[in-house]
């Protein structure tokens, strides 16, 4: 986590180095004297490239510089705020997908604050369905369902919950596994009017003829998304073969979504465990008999679950690295 603390005191600041020695982070004092900040800018740069935002000063302040910013739940930073005699620590935005709720509890025993954590869930000591995303690595596909969950919980209702893979421990109270119309949903593949919880856990193995365009590539894997009915938030990395590592359209499509891309040599590939759809003509080419599952799967460490995907001399195919989601994150 990326922390950008803001004071505006002399007080403040000495409390501002104090958190940073314990939670590392930029530290700057607001003001107009040489060194010192403007909030409007401070706020606006650390609210695009900080995960976490603390002002050391007055709460009205701190809402005030982000409330232009505010996008969304599940894109914005944790906003906490301390008085500067570190009395209280008040988490104002991105409690629970942000991370500001633990934030300001670490950040209050660092100082000998009261946090001061208004979230309804943690309030009555209701399960939040959207905290215990963030502990399993899942994107919140639909941030606006949190709130049908929580509040059917907090109404003392049962919610029902599906998932693709065994939970590990007790589901928490109020909760009721069943496949028949859930409330929310641990997944790849999302259908119906839950809440989708999705594992980034999905490598992406491609395969192209040379010279393919980004766009091409793109084409092929909106296609790839939807004959699987995939969320694409899954992916987190792509592989391929080290004859595509200096394909332009690959690196720019893999560019373009963020993630790391690894490449094989064939040799490596060969030696990948499992079952693969072979190509004779690949094999011709490449010296390997499969590229977009073998690279999948060495670079996952996982198996495949979607298997080879052609379209326009482009193949895709999707593997999963190893995943153990568990009830009991807070005592883990």
């Amino acid at each position: 986590m990326t922390r950008a603390y803001l004071a505006f005191t002399a007080k403040g600041l000495a409390l501002a180095q104090k958190l940073a020695a314990a939670y590392p982070g930029s530290v700057a004092r607001c003001g107009h004297a040489p060194g010192q900040v403007g909030l409007a800018d401070w706020t606006a740069r650390q609210f695009a490239g900080s995960d976490a935002l603390i002002f050391v000063g007055a709460v009205g302040i701190a809402v005030r510089a982000v409330a232009p910013h505010c996008q969304s739940k599940a894109s914005d930073p944790a906003v906490v705020v301390l008085d500067e005699c570190g009395h209280f620590a008040v988490p104002i935005l991105s409690g629970h997908l942000g991370g500001a709720n633990n934030l300001a509890r670490a950040l209050a025993a660092v100082c000998g604050a009261v946090p001061v954590i208004t979230t309804a869930t943690d309030a009555n000591g209701v399960f939040a369905v959207d905290e215990w995303a963030k502990h399993q690595n899942c994107a919140v596909l639909e941030p606006e369902r949190i709130k049908l969950v929580s509040g059917a919980l907090l109404a003392g209702r049962e919610v029902h919950f599906t998932s693709d893979w065994p939970i590990a421990g007790t589901p928490p109270a109020g909760l009721t596994e069943s496949a028949d119309a859930p409330d929310f949903a641990l997944t790849l593949c999302p259908a119906g009017d839950a809440l989708h919880l999705v594992p980034r856990i999905g490598v992406l193995g491609v395969g192209c003829r040379r010279g393919t365009s980004a766009g091409t590539l793109e084409e092929a894997f909106a296609a790839f998304c939807a004959a699987n009915r995939l969320a694409l938030q899954c992916i987190t990395a792509a592989a391929s073969i080290d004859l595509k590592q200096n394909e332009a359209g690959l690196l720019a499509f893999c560019q373009d979504h963020g993630w790391p891309v690894q490449f094989f040599p064939a040799e490596a590939l060969r030696a990948a465990p499992g079952s693969f759809t072979p190509s004779a003509f690949v094999q011709s080419v490449t010296g390997v008999d499969n590229v977009c599952e073998r690279s999948a799967v060495l670079a996952a460490g996982g198996p495949l679950v979607f298997h080879k995907y052609a379209r326009t001399g482009v193949t895709f195919a999707l593997a999963v690295r190893p995943f153990a989601p568990d009830w009991r994150w807070q005592n883990v």
